[in-house]
C-alpha cells in the first residue's frame, strides 16, 4: 500500500484552497478594494510591483533547514490571515491615509510570509510524487484548481456584483473576509494531516561544498536559471501591455475579455494533462521547448494583430498562449527536480524563481519607455505606422526562440533526462 497516497490527495486540495484565496486577492477583486480605499491607479501599480517582486523573499527560504513542515504550516496560515485583513481594513473606522498605509503594509507582509516558505512547501509535497509520474500529477493538480477556480470566481464575482449594485459593497468585503478565513482553516488542515518523509528533515539545506549559498555556483542551477530568465523576459516584455491593448487599440468590450478568460482556462485544462504525459515520456526540458515554440508562434501572430483583425488574431494568439502556459508553468518547477540534486532542490527553486522574477519585472520596466515613445509619436516607429504592442510581440517572439536554443543546447543534447 502506498503510504503517501493520502498526502498526494491532500496536496491537490491544498493547492486548490490556496488558489481560491489567490483569486480573491488579485485582479478585479483586489481592484474593488483599492477603489473603495481611494487608492490611485499609479499607487495600485506600485502595489502590483510589490506583488511581482515578492519572489525575491524566496531567497530567505535558504536559511530554513529544520522543522520544515511546522514552519511551512505556520507561515502559510499567517500569510492567509493577513490576506483576510485586506478585506477587513476598508471596514475599519480609521482615517483614509491610515487605511492605505495598512493595506500596502499588509500586502507586503502577506507576500513576504508566502514566499519565504514557498520553495520548502513545494519540495516537501513534490517529494511524495514518483519521478516518472510528476508530469501527470502536476497536470491533474492544475486542472482541479482551474476547473474549481472558474466556478469559485464566478460565484464570488456574482456575489460582489450583487452587493455593489445595491450599494452595499462593504457587505461583500465582509463575506470575502469570512470566506478567506474558512479557506485558511481548510488549507491549514490539509498540511497538518499531510505526511512528511523522515529523511526530508533538513535535507534541503544547500550546505556542503561552497557553504549554504554554494547553490548559486551549481552548474545545473545556473543552466535552469538562464532558461527561466529568458522565458520571464519573453513573457514580461509584452504580456503586461496586452490588457490595455485589448481595451483601447483593439476595442474589445469587457464581456469579450471575460469570454477570452474562460477560453484561456478551458484550453489550459485541455492541454495540461497532454503536456504532463508528454513530459513523463520525453522529459520536462523537451516539453518546455515545445511549449515555448507554441508561445513563439502566438507572439508572431500578434505582430500582425491590428484593430481590423483583432478578434481573430488576438484570440488565436491567446489560444496559443494558453496551450504554452499549460506546460511551461509546471516545467519551470519540474526541470529543477530533473537536473538538481534532491538535497538542493528547495534552495534551487528559490534561487531560480527570485532571479527570473526580478529579471521579468525589470524587462517590463525597460519596455515601458518604448511603449510611451511609440504612443506619443502617433503610433509611428522607424517611419512605419505600428502599435507598440506589435513591436513588443516581435521582441517576445525573438526571446522565445532564444530560450528554445538554450534549452536545446543545455538540456536536450545532453545525456540523461533531456
Amino acid at each position: 500500500m502506498d503510504k503517501y497516497r493520502r498526502t498526494r490527495i491532500l496536496y491537490i486540495l491544498q493547492a486548490d484552497f490556496e488558489y481560491f484565496i489567490s483569486l480573491l486577492v488579485a485582479g478585479s477583486f483586489l481592484a474593488a478594494v483599492t477603489a473603495q480605499l481611494g487608492i490611485s491607479d499609479s499607487l495600485t501599480g506600485v502595489i502590483s510591483a510589490i506583488i511581482s517582486l515578492g519572489q525575491a523573499f524566496q531567497l530567505l527560504s535558504i536559511s530554513i533547514r529544520k522543522n520544515i513542515k511546522r514552519k511551512v504550516v505556520l507561515f502559510s496560515a499567517m500569510n492567509q490571515l493577513v490576506f483576510m485583513c485586506l478585506y477587513v481594513i476598508p471596514l475599519t473606522g480609521l482615517p483614509p491615509g491610515w487605511k492605505t498605509a495598512l493595506f500596502i503594509g499588509a500586502v507586503t507582509l502577506a507576500y513576504f510570509l508566502y514566499n519565504i516558505v514557498h520553495p520548502k512547501k513545494i519540495d516537501w509535497f513534490m517529494s511524495m510524487v514518483e519521478d516518472g509520474n510528476r508530469g501527470r500529477y502536476t497536470s491533474v493538480k492544475e486542472m482541479v484548481s482551474l476547473l474549481t477556480g472558474m466556478v469559485f470566481s464566478y460565484v464570488m464575482g456574482s456575489m460582489s456584483d450583487y452587493y455593489r449594485s445595491i450599494g452595499q459593497i462593504r457587505k461583500s468585503f465582509a463575506i470575502c473576509a469570512g470566506v478567506i478565513f474558512v479557506l485558511t482553516v481548510l488549507h491549514t488542515l490539509t498540511m497538518v494531516l499531510a505526511a512528511e518523509k523522515e529523511e526530508r528533515e533538513g535535507v534541503s539545506s544547500g550546505t556542503g561544498r561552497g557553504g549554504r549559498f554554494g547553490i548559486i555556483r551549481d552548474r545545473n542551477v545556473l543552466r535552469v536559471t538562464a532558461v527561466l530568465v529568458i522565458w520571464h523576459a519573453a513573457n514580461y516584455v509584452a504580456v503586461p501591455f496586452y490588457g490595455s491593448y485589448q481595451i483601447k487599440e483593439l476595442g474589445f468590450g469587457l464581456k469579450y475579455v471575460s469570454i477570452l478568460g474562460i477560453l484561456y482556462s478551458s484550453v489550459r485544462i485541455l492541454f495540461s494533462f497532454v503536456w504532463g504525459a508528454y513530459a513523463d515520456r520525453r522529459s520536462f526540458a523537451r516539453m518546455m521547448r515545445a511549449c515555448m515554440a507554441v508561445a513563439a508562434v502566438g507572439c508572431l501572430i500578434n505582430v500582425f494583430t491590428v484593430p481590423e483583425n483583432g478578434k481573430l488574431f488576438f484570440t488565436t494568439y491567446y489560444v496559443c498562449y494558453a496551450i504554452a502556459m499549460a506546460g511551461i508553468g509546471n516545467a519551470a518547477m519540474n526541470v529543477v527536480f530533473d537536473y538538481v540534486d534532491a538535497s538542493k532542490r528547495a534552495d534551487a527553486l528559490a534561487v531560480t524563481q527570485v532571479v527570473a522574477g526580478i529579471c521579468g519585472f525589470a524587462t517590463t520596466l525597460l519596455a515601458s519607455p518604448l511603449v510611451t515613445y511609440v504612443q506619443d509619436n502617433g503610433n509611428m516607429f522607424l517611419g512605419m505606422h505600428v502599435y507598440a504592442q506589435q513591436i513588443l510581440s516581435l521582441l517576445s517572439c525573438v526571446l522565445y526562440l532564444l530560450a528554445i536554443g538554450l534549452i536545446t543546447a543545455m538540456f536536450c543534447r545532453r545525456p540523461g533526462k533531456g
